[in-house]
């Protein structure tokens, strides 16, 4: 069975050149021209491999991989434009498997692709995290929407970041210093401070008693993790009952 791979760039004549040099190689290969229709692609195909661009209208490519991230660990390489340091380590920290810069020859991209699924292993398809729901917490981790007992909770987009970053990672552990890079980006890796003020806000609004809180839970010198026990469901078909 050939190995799936979704490209997100708005470049389309790029998108062209790599699908037809991908499907040489034998991948089979889906294209999508910004970061939502990348997400519902994802949603629909399960693909062993992403490509992403980062410098993309709407939803960038940062908050793509931050949203395919809360989801599924399928491999993602970013191919982008931009150069910097500080670029590299904002998208590996994201959860970025490897970061490629254009132009870059097709023979470099294909040793990347190969490496990458290499490395990954065995596929990740069964393994997509999209709703979680205990039948007082809902959380769709990819739409970012929050209720309890059916009544919407509104989030602001820090909150939001933290809440799906720990649900994300339900019942481990993650420490200050990880949740500080993935929800504010590596400069922020020292300041516990803001962790625990967002924690707070956090509680307040999806505790029933944010002083003893049943959902986000600390563990004191260490980090902080969700341990909500509902189910978590997977999107049947499409996405769209969660992006929208």
């Amino acid at each position: 069975m050939k190995q799936k791979i979704l490209v997100i760039d708005d470049d389309t004549g790029l998108l062209t050149l790599l699908r037809l040099g991908l499907e040489r190689e034998g991948f089979s290969v889906l294209t999508a021209e910004s970061g939502k229709e990348g997400l519902r692609q994802a949603y629909d195909a399960r693909p062993d491999l992403i490509i992403l661009d980062i410098m993309m209208p709407g939803m960038d490519g940062w908050l793509t991989c931050q949203r395919l991230r809360y989801v599924c660990d399928t491999p993602i390489i970013m191919l982008t434009a931009r150069t910097g340091k500080e670029d590299v380590l904002k998208g590996l920290s994201l959860g970025a498997d490897d970061f490629l810069t254009k132009p870059c020859s097709f023979d470099e991209l294909k040793a990347r692709i190969r490496t990458t699924l290499r490395r990954a292993g065995s596929n990740t398809q069964e393994d997509w995290r999209a709703v979680y729901d205990d039948g007082d917490l809902y959380i769709d981790i990819v739409g970012e929407k929050v209720a309890r007992r059916g009544t919407p909770i509104h989030l602001t987009p820090t909150e939001s970041r933290l809440l799906m970053y720990l649900v994300s990672q339900r019942e481990r552990i993650v420490p200050h210093e990880e949740l500080l890079v993935s929800v504010w980006g590596p400069k922020y890796a020292e300041e516990v401070g803001y962790l625990s003020v967002y924690i707070r806000y956090l509680r307040r609004k999806i505790e029933d008693d944010p002083a003893n809180p049943r959902y986000v839970r600390t563990r004191w010198g260490v980090g902080y993790y969700f341990a909500g026990d509902g189910a978590f469901q997977t999107v049947p078909g499409n996405g769209d009952e969660v992006l929208d």
